[in-house]
């Protein structure tokens, strides 16, 4: 099985730099699968996971908050807004962060607020459905 580079970045830093034989994202067009030699691509990405499945078979999730996906030949750059590596998220804290956006969206007056409130609320629902489905598979 061939693999393919990839480098998983946010404004804080590198989080993954290796090798996958897959990498799967959730792009804005639909869910995506990336393998070696795919097409070159440049697009955006929602707020999700970030899993690559390595040649052992074992898979690594990274959550990333959104951001873009550029797919060249012989490498795969992740560009994240934010990005955390499964394991480190606070599954209490996810909770609070979604309360918290849910209580922005009801609170929200004015179309750039709603909208803001509404993006807040989708990341933090996206990391909150990732742990708990981490947490249930281990």
């Amino acid at each position: 099985m061939s693999s393919i580079q990839v480098d998983i970045v946010s404004a804080e830093g590198q989080i993954f730099a290796g090798e996958a034989s897959v990498l799967f994202v959730e792009a804005v067009e639909g869910d995506m699968a990336i393998m070696p030699r795919h097409a070159p691509l440049l697009t955006k990405i929602r707020p999700g996971p970030v899993r690559l499945r390595h040649e052992n078979a074992e898979e690594q999730q990274i959550f990333v908050s959104g951001g873009l996906l550029e797919v060249q030949p012989k490498l795969v750059t992740v560009l994240a807004d934010t990005a955390e590596r499964i394991e480190e998220i606070d599954e209490a804290e996810a909770e609070k962060a979604k309360e918290r956006a849910e209580a922005a969206v009801s609170n929200a007056d004015q179309d750039s607020d709603i909208q803001r409130a509404q993006a807040e609320l989708t990341e933090a629902a996206a990391r909150l459905q990732m742990v708990k489905q981490w947490r249930n598979r281990r």
